[in-house]
């Protein structure tokens, strides 16, 4: 039975990126049936960029996240199967071809996921290493999928409306997917990933940029779900390795703070040095320790952007453990304090006509 594809894109503030998104989507090898851009609040011409690429456009006149966005369109589409794209994303031109024959093929499939490709577009170091790291979790992870994501996504449209869609109580970018995603498998449904599935990530990320989304967007959202739904696969980025990870980071910083409070109070030089030798010693092992557990993720990096970048990813990963732990720390804190909303049933969606024409 030949499938129906309907993409729906929240954008909020995003037109250059949008253009070069649905440039490449709608120029590809296959169209898809519709595709419905969700206009979350924007000043700028995101609305006039996707009319001009033949989009149906929705407009919500305050910004209210793209759960909300997503919500809409999914409820505007009129396709047997929803593809879920990000703003900031380009699609390969076999995108809507390769999603429409997965679930074509197979037929108990209700959701599909593919993955940031290898090569990312901003060439800056942050930006390299954080989406080549994307990119690895998901290419390493299980193809039967744990979780759904939203920046190349796909679901029957009648089981994501069944489901009540993504939790608007995300009111901004953050795990309203993986929400989803555990809600899918607490359902019993199947979710693939398709490693072949790829989008180029167009996205610039500073710094400052990544640790705040990992820590407040990611991370502690994260721990709070895993807390309340007690569940915690051994999938994508909480693979058993990196939860070693962040308790072997953990154990350096402790070590070596209680070697640096003993270093300071010691006034033998003798005791004084072999205090630093044990500093020294706790930091070779720790280091020699992360390279271990993560060298398939070291390699790959090196593969693909050379020993150097690879080498200079080091330090960045480790502190990437370090505030991952914190954000899991804040996360836990915060459930242990009743702060955490108890999980409460979303009621399905209803279908709507609501649709602007793209040449409005």
């Amino acid at each position: 039975m030949k499938r129906t594809i309907s993409v729906v894109i929240p954008v909020h503030q995003a037109s250059a990126l949008l253009d070069e998104c649905l440039a490449q989507l709608m120029g590809g090898s296959e169209r898809p049936t519709e595709c419905i851009v969700v206009d979350d609040g924007s000043t700028d011409d995101s609305a006039r960029t996707a009319r001009s690429h033949g989009a149906t456009v929705i407009r919500s006149e305050t910004r209210r996240g793209p759960a909300h966005a997503r919500n809409l369109g999914a409820r505007a589409a009129r396709g047997d199967v929803v593809l879920f794209l990000d703003a900031d994303v380009r699609p390969s031109t076999s995108t809507v071809r390769r999603v429409r024959e997965a679930f074509e093929s197979d037929g108990a499939l209700d959701a599909l996921i593919g993955s940031y490709d290898a090569d990312p577009s901003s060439p800056g170091f942050v930006s390299q290493y954080k989406n080549l790291m994307h990119c690895f979790v998901h290419q390493s992870a299980n193809r039967v999928a744990s979780t759904f994501w939203s920046g190349c996504g796909a679901m029957r449209r009648e089981v994501f409306l069944a489901m009540g869609g993504f939790d608007e109580s995300y009111d901004r970018p953050a795990i309203e997917d993986i929400e989803l995603g555990y809600r899918l498998k607490r359902a019993g449904r199947k979710i693939a990933l398709d490693p072949e599935l790829t989008v180029k990530h167009l996205k610039h990320w500073t710094l400052q940029g990544m640790i705040r989304c990992d820590v407040l967007d990611r991370g502690v959202p994260w721990t709070e779900l895993i807390w309340r739904d007690r569940l915690m696969p051994n999938d994508l980025n909480l693979r058993t390795s990196q939860r070693v990870s962040v308790a072997v980071v953990a154990l350096l910083i402790a070590l070596s703070a209680a070697a640096g409070t003993s270093l300071l109070r010691t006034a033998s030089i003798p005791v004084t040095e072999a205090l630093g030798l044990g500093l020294l010693g706790i930091w070779c092992l720790g280091a020699a320790s992360i390279l271990a557990l993560n060298h398939q993720f070291f390699g790959f990096l090196a593969r693909r952007r050379g020993p150097a970048f690879a080498a200079a990813a080091i330090p960045m990963h480790v502190a990437y453990y370090v505030y991952s732990g914190v954000a899991f720390g804040i996360g836990t804190a915060r459930f242990a304090a009743g702060l955490v909303e108890t999980r409460r049933e979303i009621a399905p969606l209803e279908p709507t006509e609501e649709r602007t024409a793209a040449s409005a």
